[in-house]
């Protein structure tokens, strides 16, 4: 495993569950395509409510079910690799939006690779 510690960034997608690229899930799609770039790791988060440029409010609550309710996937990596692969990301993604930030890691690694 790449050891990623130290100054990296963190890659933010903001999408909706009902966002399709060829034929599947957008987030779905993304995580392949980061996994295929061998990003560290992804992360796939479900919200319970949002909105996004046309401020149309999407919720989980039972009286105002939502088939596109928020999906935010999140990957750690150099700022290089994720600006190698940000034409493909863009490709993929036919709204929502991305982020980059800063971050410091400290800590990488398996549970397989602690020491007892």
């Amino acid at each position: 495993m790449a050891n990623i510690c130290g100054e990296q960034t963190l890659l933010r997608i903001f999408i909706g569950e009902s966002d399709r690229w060829q034929h599947k899930p957008t987030s779905e799609a993304l995580v392949d395509l980061l996994r295929r770039h061998r990003f560290a790791g992804v992360t796939v988060l479900h919200g319970v409510a949002g909105y996004g440029a046309h401020s149309v409010y999407h919720t989980d609550r039972l009286l105002e079910l939502s088939t596109d309710l928020p999906v935010i996937i999140e990957a750690v990596e150099s700022r290089e690799k994720i600006e190698l692969i940000m034409p493909e990301i863009d490709d993929m993604m036919v709204g929502g939006m991305v982020t980059l930030e800063k971050v410091e890691v400290i800590r990488h690694r398996h549970a397989a690779e602690v020491k007892e």
